[in-house]
């Protein structure tokens, strides 16, 4: 048996990211059929999900301070003020 688990972790499968046993080939690189169920439900559900800004912020504006129209007249932007 030690044979088995030390030729697991030689070619790289590692131990299993939901309950942490060792990974089976089968379902590298999760342990059973179990954890990856687990896991493809929560892609689904949205628990592996980027943090970022709001779906419904469609306008396109960053309101964090990305490169917008008002702050291309920070960086040194003419504005219609300036006559040009």
């Amino acid at each position: 048996m030690a044979a088995s688990k030390s030729a697991a972790k030689a070619k790289g499968y590692g131990r299993c990211p939901i309950c942490g046993s060792e990974a089976e080939l089968v379902y590298r690189p999760f342990c059973s059929a179990r954890c990856r169920d687990i896991d493809l439900a929560r892609w689904l559900g949205g628990g592996y999900a980027i943090p970022g800004h709001p779906a419904g912020d469609e306008d396109g504006e960053d309101k964090a301070g990305g490169m917008g129209p008002a702050d291309d007249n920070a960086a040194g932007g003419k504005t219609d003020d300036e006559g040009g």
